[in-house]
């Protein structure tokens, strides 16, 4: 009983999470441009400063 309602609440939050670009991609850049400042976490702040403002194009 426990089973038939964990599994689609988990491939539903599986599904959800597969929709958003890669952390460092241009178009999560560009999301987070758009995304207000003070919604930022302290972790996506730093990785847009690493991976947007201070793009480096040695793994390209």
């Amino acid at each position: 009983m426990v089973f038939r309602l964990v599994l689609p609440i988990v491939l539903c939050s599986v599904s959800l999470t597969a929709c958003e670009p890669e952390v460092g991609s241009d178009a999560w850049c560009e999301n987070m441009v758009d995304k207000s400042k003070g919604d930022w976490t302290a972790n996506e702040a730093t990785e847009f400063a690493r991976s947007c403002v201070f793009k480096t194009y040695e793994d390209e």
